[in-house]
């Protein structure tokens, strides 16, 4: 099969990055997987990031190295307790402990650097603003401004090369509605990872705000879930 467009997709080696790199593939898109080690305790993800790099046929996979604990603020990346056993309400009260400060800003600006490098203009990220743990940086709004920054900021913009487009393809899905259309793609779900609080050996806690999202996705998607939950 012959490329003849390339696209970024950041991935964390969760469902949702996931699925918005097969959606990028099923666009006939060649992939260029990015992912970040920044020193979150879930570090696991980047094992299933790899493992769906392969599983999607990316034609490179880069892991970044950033020292997010450098400045810490977020259950992720410091000696904060991971939330748990939360509902939905809960998690739609207020901007919880797990979002990690400008995370998305700072994974777009590498991911930016890099499609400058490689002349790709688009660049898949796979926020939603459904079920999400009300993160202010996977809102609408907030991608249009980087969109808007990013042609501002690149050479290859400036020049009129290469127009930076942002894609957000699950940003009006829920997690059950992400889950159905990665499952119509192929996507093996059991080789991707949600857990913010996993034990050593891998499981996840089952009760973290990303486990009980998960879970529930797949209980209204109607899909099975092989996720191994230690509750």
């Amino acid at each position: 099969m012959s490329h003849h467009k390339k696209a970024i997709v950041l991935s964390s080696g969760g469902i949702d990055s996931t699925t918005a790199m097969a959606m990028a593939k099923a666009e006939g898109y060649e992939i260029y997987s990015l992912s970040f080690f920044y020193g979150q305790r879930h570090s696991l993800e980047m094992e299933a990031a790899k493992r769906v790099a392969r599983f999607l046929g990316a034609r490179k996979h880069l892991v970044v190295n950033i020292d997010l604990r450098a400045f810490g603020g977020s259950a992720l990346t410091d000696d904060i307790e991971v939330p748990k056993g939360r509902d939905e309400k809960d998690m739609q009260r207020s901007i919880p402990v797990t979002y990690v400060p400008a995370r998305n800003t700072i994974f777009l600006s590498y991911a930016l650097a890099w499609a400058e490098v490689l002349r790709v203009p688009d660049i898949f990220i796979g926020v939603t603003a459904v079920d999400y743990s009300g993160y202010p940086d996977c809102r609408p709004e907030y991608i249009a401004a980087f969109e808007k920054m990013a042609n501002l900021a690149t050479k290859a913009a400036v020049e009129g090369k290469t127009r930076v487009r942002i894609r957000t393809p699950l940003i009006a899905m829920s997690k059950a509605d992400i889950i159905r259309r990665g499952s119509e793609l192929g996507v093996d779900y059991g080789i991707t990872h949600s857990c913010y609080d996993p034990s050593p050996d891998g499981h996840a806690c089952g009760r973290c705000d990303s486990c009980v999202l998960r879970k529930k996705g797949f209980a209204e998607a109607g899909i099975p879930d092989s996720t191994i939950y230690i509750d």
